[in-house]
């Protein structure tokens, strides 16, 4: 009687202790989709022209300085103009420590060098991931005249896993502004 007693007490602590723990189930993640990107060539008095997602709302400023924005994403893309007058060398540092100027937040930078011998268009461009400010930024150039610069922005405060889905989206916009730029005769 005493070891029956000792038995039904093991039994209970096994069938009550061998439950899994319940645990509350993580919030699910937003599902963001955009659709597909068309483009079209901007028509305007500027010296270089390119190809922008229709998506996007132009506003053009009379330095030939841009702004494509994206009011679906809550983003923008600023784009800068500006001569070379023998100041190519301080044109590219602007540029690349504007780039570096996030690291302090960024988790990663990645550089991705551009060439369009044929159109004369040379740049970088710079991926960054992690809660900066600006999650893209490059320059483009022919070296000799022009020089153009653009950085990806989201009005709203850092948050990489929130904005992902759009600044990949972004991104592939801007690769597409390097290919198809070309300087106007």
């Amino acid at each position: 009687m005493k070891h029956s007693w000792i038995v039904c007490l093991i039994a209970l602590i096994l069938i009550t202790g061998c439950k899994d723990e319940v645990l509350p189930k993580p919030n699910a993640m937003l599902r963001l989709d955009y659709p597909e990107a068309k483009y079209k060539e901007i028509q305007n008095d500027c010296i270089y022209t390119f190809e922008l997602n229709t998506l996007s709302e132009l506003k053009e400023n009379k330095d030939c300085s841009l702004v494509l924005d994206y009011p679906m994403m809550n983003g923008a893309v600023y784009i800068t103009y500006k001569p070379i007058k023998e100041n190519l060398n301080t044109l590219l540092t602007d540029a690349q420590k504007l780039s570096y100027e996030h690291v302090v937040k960024a988790d990663n930078i990645v550089e991705q060098p551009f060439v369009n011998a044929k159109k004369d268009v040379y740049g970088m461009f710079y991926e960054v991931s992690g809660n900066a400010a600006s999650q893209s930024q490059f320059y483009v150039t022919d070296s000799i005249d022009h020089f153009v610069t653009g950085s990806l922005y989201f009005y709203a405060k850092p948050n990489y896993d929130s904005i992902l889905p759009a600044a990949v989206y972004l991104q592939k916009d801007i690769r597409r502004i390097m290919e198809t730029l070309r300087w106007k005769e």
